[in-house]
């Protein structure tokens, strides 16, 4: 199915403030005529008067006529929430409690999916056709299946790549904390490279082998759009595998379901 184009253009408002709150960062993206004029971040692990003043810091003076919120961190929902009604004097949606994402959501619990699972769907279904999985490389890694008829199927989650940094830095004696980049060799020849080559390998050899079997349950057909922090670099090793890259995958979804 063709990339449907022009579609956030034809339906968001004029000065559109996205911000998805995930568990490590709030990414805040205001949007100018449906296209992405500017993009910020702060991260979201502060809390209290820092995490306020950062966001005012970024509120300030935005021109701004609606605002719509995705988050899974519902303590800094409100912090936000206070801040852009404080700041731009408008109240924000907050999606699932004032805006619903409109697919049949399949989990045996609704409420146990994430919104901003249920927004990449969405997005990845409007714009890059269905039956389609999304690939979303944030603090946690999921994958989520959208079928042919733009149902929400469920999906995989498995720990994310800084998780997996932090942790064999915190639970063992000799390990270093390493930020994550091409491990430039398979074999590695000192700590660092082979701390990046097992993650980089490892969690590259696991997603192909992850969507071989979605594409074999959902269909062979279904595009695989990747997301989130690492897009980029992880989808260099799945080559032939992967129809597109959008790190603004969340934003563009929240800017759709905005009109």
């Amino acid at each position: 199915m063709p990339k449907k184009k022009n579609k956030i253009n034809n339906f968001s408002p004029a000065h559109l403030l996205a911000v998805d709150v995930g568990n490590t960062y709030i990414h805040f993206a205001l949007f100018k005529e449906g296209k992405i004029a500017a993009t910020f971040g702060v991260n979201s692990v502060l809390r209290g008067r820092p995490l306020s003043i950062r966001i005012q810091q970024i509120l300030k003076k935005l021109p701004v006529n609606k605002a719509v919120i995705c988050s899974v961190v519902p303590e800094v929902t409100g912090i936000v929430s206070a801040m852009i009604k404080h700041e731009l004097g408008i109240t924000a949606d907050v999606i699932g409690r004032d805006i619903m994402v409109p697919v049949q959501n399949c989990y045996k619990d609704p409420k146990q999916v994430g919104q901003d699972r249920l927004v990449c769907a969405f997005a990845a279904s409007e714009l890059y056709g269905r039956p389609a999985i999304v690939i979303d490389l944030g603090t946690a890694i999921t994958l989520d299946g959208i079928s042919a008829r733009g149902e929400y199927l469920g999906g995989i989650i498995v720990p994310g790549i800084q998780l997996t940094t932090e942790t064999l830095f915190e639970r063992t004696a000799l390990l270093p904390l390493v930020q994550f980049e091409f491990p430039g060799s398979l074999i590695g020849r000192d700590t660092k490279t082979s701390i990046l080559s097992g993650i980089y390998y490892g969690y590259g050899e696991m997603l192909k082998g992850l969507i071989g079997l979605l594409k074999k349950k959902i269909s062979p057909r279904a595009r695989v759009i990747v997301t989130g922090g690492h897009a980029e670099l992880m989808a260099g090793y799945l080559k032939g595998r992967v129809d597109a890259v959008d790190k603004d995958l969340a934003m563009k979804g929240i800017a759709l379901l905005a009109s």
